[in-house]
């Protein structure tokens, strides 16, 4: 793991989601809330980590509760040599510094057509990009989407930096929740 300033060891479950969608092959866990505390932040944060001693880095997604959880992949899953079902030990930490997210299509499209838009985006912090990002990505419908696409342009090329009354958490506005469990 990367050093950071804060590193927290802790077993979760590792469960099959009900709806795995057309990547079936995924499993997650539930951070205990403790374990977040040590984050910096309630919405997506990216962290140094390791499961039964495989080392790796990853996004986790806000759970509603003020915690988080995560997405294990197969190929996550068979290198740390872990089974749906069973309990993993995971040691966490929060980057020191966060990854440029990557920007999805309709919004790179959306900011290279709006210049002004895009020079506020460059000038705006990692974070800030990161949750306007999941802000449009949070939208359930297409319609929605594009219109979060088109007024995240509208506020960017305004010089607002930050998305206004984005609950990154979910907890007030129970828009993001941990996956249901199959088991």
């Amino acid at each position: 793991m990367h050093e950071t300033t804060a590193t927290y060891r802790f077993e979760a479950l590792l469960h099959r989601p009900a709806k795995p969608g057309k990547d079936g092959g995924w499993s997650f866990l539930v951070l205990p809330k403790a374990a977040s505390d040590i984050l910096p932040r309630r919405g997506r944060t990216t962290i140094d980590a390791s499961i039964n001693g495989h080392p790796f880095q990853a996004t986790l997604e806000p759970d509603g509760q003020l915690s988080h959880w995560l997405k294990v992949d197969e190929a996550l899953r068979e290198a740390a040599g872990a089974q749906v079902g069973e309990r993993v030990t995971l040691e966490i930490a929060p980057v020191a510094q966060e990854p440029e997210p990557k920007l999805p299509a309709d919004l790179h499209d959306a900011l290279a057509a709006a210049p002004e838009a895009r020079a506020v985006w460059e000038d705006t912090t990692t974070i800030a990009r990161l949750d306007w990002i999941h802000w449009v990505e949070s939208a359930k419908q297409a319609k929605t989407r594009q219109s979060r696409v088109d007024n995240a342009c509208d506020m960017l090329a305004s010089g607002k930096r930050r998305v206004c009354c984005f609950d990154q958490s979910g907890y007030y506005s129970k828009s993001f929740r941990a996956p249901e469990a199959a088991e």
